[in-house]
């Protein structure tokens, strides 16, 4: 029988996984390991489904013997082919691992380059790591605490009869969590609070055989969400047949990206997932060499992020930075973001975007002109804004900054034009250790509330367009919605923000003067 999916089961095989994690230096030191922790739990997956599938052929062809004789023959029997020969047939191919004594690290590094050279979809993926690598002579992780990782791994089977893909496929996001806890700031670059991600998902309801974008992908966890969403919007409509999503992105973390397939493989979904960076290079085009549209985008991108100037716009040939929008400005690529992620839709296509608070509020209230609330302008004046969510603080492993998730519509139904949702979400957490979150009764309300568009006091607000405008632009639930008595202002980090953003302007405006005076000889 095929194991069950039950909380227990889950729960298990979490602890199980974590503390397999922890044996080589503990729980405080887990995530600087997690390139050679996943890899290898992904690699026991793929070797325990392999001896499953071996099984299946000695039983019609009499022995083990003989069925890796044909698979070595022929590799499309099955889905990936391992060459790890045991000397005893009988034994299961992860003993080839398990019983390496001397030279550890070389070893299982061998290994896994033999098993990415023949997967060409898993070459970059599990053979970028040296397990013997050293710095100034002393090696990363030693053969001790390497052996001491494998034999932890060995202690659980993780194979088709052990453990469904949707159970495995928990767990390593679970894995993936936990060393984002550990992580600190760069947790922001492979990981999104997975309640975040599955109200983005539920809200863009996405159809069996949509094509589904993320352009930073992280670990690929947002897409999964997609996947699982529809999924389980199928089976609540008892439908047992239907197309799975076709599952695009790009990521430009070498090791983030490793860890985006490993994901998805061990999801049992297949998709896509490019390497490089999505400003300067997006990958996925089409036959004429344009920028691909898709059915449903949805990201979490690093926020603010300052380093791409306005030459980087005007050299894009693909259209994305509209000519009604442009330069979002130095300070911060967070409307960059939304107008790649817009231009990336086709014409009946919804996203999603996870964004600093700022992103919604900064340059409101400036006398000047603030090219972040030039390009807000535009995408309120176009109506492609169709709600605005304003997250909790302290979800986020990077920082304790709430957050927003902006939604975008360019097929926006015509009894929501000229509207935009908002939701102050901010009250609707409990406390964690070591942040909060968002509980599944949590979850539900906001999803469901942001669907339905249904108004409700201190949670949200049909705001019309020109109730914006009059607000200078401002698309910040807080700014509309108070959820307390006592809550007047603002929050102060959303201030500070917009201060930050006033004061970079004043410096960038302060310096082209200063260049146009000096050319005049003043």
């Amino acid at each position: 029988m095929r194991a069950s999916n039950t909380p227990e089961k889950n729960k298990s095989l979490e602890s199980w996984i974590w503390d397999a994690a922890c044996s080589i230096r503990g729980a405080k030191d887990a995530a600087k390991y997690k390139d050679y922790i996943l890899p290898l739990i992904f690699t026991k997956r793929l070797c325990d489904v392999f001896d499953d599938e071996l099984n299946r052929i000695a039983k019609e062809v009499g022995s083990r013997q003989k069925a890796f004789q044909l698979v070595k023959a022929d590799h499309k029997l099955v889905r990936f082919y391992l060459p790890l020969i045991p000397d005893d047939p009988e034994q299961p191919v992860w003993s080839v691992i398990r019983k390496l004594s001397d030279k550890i690290g070389e070893g299982v590094t061998t290994h896994m380059r033999a098993i990415a050279r023949e997967n060409p979809l898993l070459q970059g993926i599990i053979d970028r790591v040296d397990f013997n690598a050293t710095t100034h002579g002393q090696r990363d992780l030693d053969d001790d605490r390497l052996s001491n990782l494998i034999e932890a791994i060995s202690t659980k089977r993780l194979g088709l009869e052990d453990v469904e893909a949707d159970i495995i496929g928990k767990s390593y996001e679970y894995l993936i969590r936990k060393f984002a806890e550990g992580s600190g700031q760069s947790a922001g670059e492979f990981y999104t609070p997975g309640e975040v991600g599955e109200i983005m998902a539920r809200v863009l309801d996405p159809e069996p055989g949509m094509e589904i974008y993320d352009p930073a992908s992280g670990s690929g966890g947002l897409l999964i969400k997609c996947e699982l969403a529809m999924e389980s919007k199928m089976e609540a409509a008892n439908q047992s047949s239907y197309a799975p999503l076709k599952l695009f992105g790009q990521e430009y973390v070498p090791e983030t990206w490793a860890m985006a397939n490993m994901n998805m493989i061990i999801h049992d979904m297949e998709g896509q997932i490019e390497i490089g960076d999505t400003f300067k290079n997006p990958k996925f085009r089409d036959k004429r060499g344009k920028l691909r549209t898709f059915d449903r985008v949805v990201a979490n991108p690093m926020w603010n992020q300052d380093w791409f100037t306005e030459a980087d716009y005007d050299a894009d040939e693909l259209g994305r930075f509209l000519a009604g929008a442009g330069f979002p400005g130095k300070s911060s690529a967070d409307w960059g973001w939304v107008q790649h992620m817009h231009a990336s839709l086709n014409e009946t296509g919804r996203a999603a975007v996870v964004l600093d608070t700022g992103a919604a509020s900064r340059g409101s209230g400036n006398a000047g002109t603030n090219k972040e609330k030039i390009v807000c302008h535009w995408f309120v004046d176009q109506d492609l804004i169709e709600s605005v969510l304003y997250l909790p603080e302290n979800l986020f492993y990077n920082t304790t900054a709430p957050g927003i998730v902006l939604f975008l519509n360019k097929a926006k139904p015509k009894n929501r034009k000229g509207q935009v949702f908002l939701v102050n979400a901010s009250q609707i957490f409990e406390k964690g250790d070591p942040k909060n979150f968002i509980p599944a009764a949590g979850i539900d309300r906001i999803a469901e509330t942001l669907i339905a568009w249904k108004e409700e006091e201190k949670l949200s607000r049909i705001v019309d367009h020109a109730e914006l405008q009059k607000n200078d632009y401002n698309i910040s639930p807080s700014r509309y919605i108070h959820t307390s008595e006592a809550e007047t202002y603002r929050p102060i980090a959303e201030i500070v923000e917009e201060l930050n953003a006033i004061e970079a302007e004043a410096k960038e405006t302060d310096a082209a003067l200063r260049a146009i005076l000096k050319q005049l000889g003043v």
